[in-house]
């Protein structure tokens, strides 16, 4: 039994594109952001706090290459 929400609303990033390449798209909902691959959409997934999400998202976005 799966402890994910029956009726999520999936985003994919602004930066991907329909040509391939390595998608994830993200559903958030009041007490967790979900993460999936775009192209298996039927795959493993995961989720986080919103909170654990949020600092992944300022930790990527302020780490230099």
């Amino acid at each position: 039994m799966s402890n994910e929400p029956p009726e999520l609303d999936w985003f994919r990033s602004s930066y991907s594109t329909n040509e391939g390449g390595q998608c994830v798209e993200v559903a958030t909902c009041a007490d967790a952001v979900h993460v999936r691959d775009s192209k298996l959409t039927d795959g493993p997934r995961f989720h986080t706090s919103p909170a654990a999400w949020s600092a992944f998202l300022t930790h990527a976005r302020t780490t230099t290459h």
